[in-house]
């Protein structure tokens, strides 16, 4: 079996706990505004390699990835789009007491394959996008339906979450729109941690060098103070209802 890999990165420190070798899969069914991997969407281009030869990447890692507790995190992309592969490539990571990550938005109906893989995740990094359904559309061309139900999905079945938003001024960062994200985590069971990621650029270049206008030209990162202000309340747990907020 072989999967459609966009690169790889052995010694990642932001994608789960401890260092991991992650590899970017290739492909993905959002159209993000924001998106730093403008490369990774089209499916079933580029290099294919089968499972052994990731394995076998990884395994060269392996000395670093038990020193720190560390362990494999499959991104992409949408990982999800290859999960036959990933269920093949995460058994064999399991059977060599690896630790399992998966680097997703959850924006595809669950299916049978995709359960199948969570039952060798260790932990699902999730990207909320966001959590309006129509401004969800604008920005990534999809509603956010399936990402809250994989959301839910792997709360029920006790998989191990962390939450990441990214922080776009005039996107994501509405108080109001924070507050609900925060509501909704927050019937969550199994979340570890929420980050807060602020908006960048930096992929701007990979949109130019295809051809392709940028939709963000012109917005900036978000200033330190409205960082702080979306972490906190994020990081809060909520009684107060949506619609008792005066706005």
């Amino acid at each position: 079996m072989k999967g459609y890999i966009h690169s790889f990165e052995s010694f990642g420190t932001v994608d789960g706990p401890g260092i991991r070798y992650v590899v970017f899969m290739q492909g993905c069914p959002l159209k993000c505004k924001y998106c730093h991997n403008r490369d990774t969407w089209e499916a079933n281009i580029g290099k294919q390699y089968t499972v052994d030869e990731v394995l076998d990447r990884v395994l060269r890692s392996k000395p670093f990835i038990e020193s720190s507790k560390g362990g494999f995190t499959a991104s992409g992309g949408e990982p999800l789009l290859q999960s036959k592969f990933l269920i093949e490539l995460f058994k064999k990571l399991k059977e060599n007491n690896i630790h399992t990550a998966l680097d997703t938005a959850g924006s595809l109906p669950i299916n049978e394959e995709i359960k199948e893989l969570l039952k060798y995740t260790d932990l699902v990094i999730l990207d909320i996008k966001h959590i309006d359904k129509q401004k969800c559309i604008e920005l990534t061309g999809t509603s956010n339906k399936n990402e809250l139900e994989f959301a839910k999905y792997c709360s029920q079945n006790g998989i191990k979450l962390w939450i990441r938003q990214v922080l776009i001024p005039d996107y994501t960062d509405n108080e109001i729109d924070l507050i609900k994200t925060a509501e909704f985590i927050n019937t969550l069971k199994t979340v570890e941690k929420v980050e807060v990621l602020p908006y960048h650029d930096l992929g701007k270049t990979k949109w130019k060098n295809m051809g392709l206008e940028y939709s963000l030209e012109g917005v900036v990162s978000p200033a330190d103070d409205e960082i702080e202000k979306a972490k906190k309340i994020l990081q809060t747990k909520y009684s107060i209802k949506i619609d008792k907020i005066m706005f």
